[in-house]
């Protein structure tokens, strides 16, 4: 990891993926019914791939502040992340963005979301745009 990157970190357990599913209607079994998964090889949960728009959304408020307004994320699935692994998303802002000392400036951002426990790519390419105040 280098000095420049930006990093949040989350545990995604079923509890959290339960509110979730709750929250957007999305009550597919491949997200908590322990006899489909096994029916299909899988030994936990899938964790929505949606929820990964979130926790990026999230992280880049936590970066650059409440009142930063998103106004384009992007991103590509490439693995499956299960309940019970840890997230990591990193940030790293453009070069413009980093150099820039307006008052209120636009940046554009590289994310991508990573699976802590063993490396692996959950989401990438990713990338942001915001306005900081």
């Amino acid at each position: 990891m280098s000095s420049d990157e930006l990093v949040f970190v989350r545990t995604i357990e079923l509890p959290d993926m339960i509110a979730y599913a709750g929250a957007t209607w999305d009550w597919h079994k491949l997200h908590y019914d322990s006899a489909y998964l096994a029916s299909r090889g899988l030994d936990r949960p899938v964790v929505d791939g949606q929820v990964f728009g979130a926790y990026l959304a999230i992280a880049l408020r936590e970066w650059f502040g409440a009142e930063a307004v998103i106004s384009a994320l992007s991103f590509r699935f490439k693995n499956l992340v299960f309940a019970g692994e840890t997230i990591r998303c990193v940030g790293v802002p453009s070069e413009s963005a980093a150099a820039s000392a307006t008052a209120s400036r636009k940046i554009e951002i590289d994310l991508r979301v990573e699976v802590v426990e063993d490396g692996r790519i959950a989401v990438a390419p990713a990338s942001a745009t915001l306005t900081v105040p």
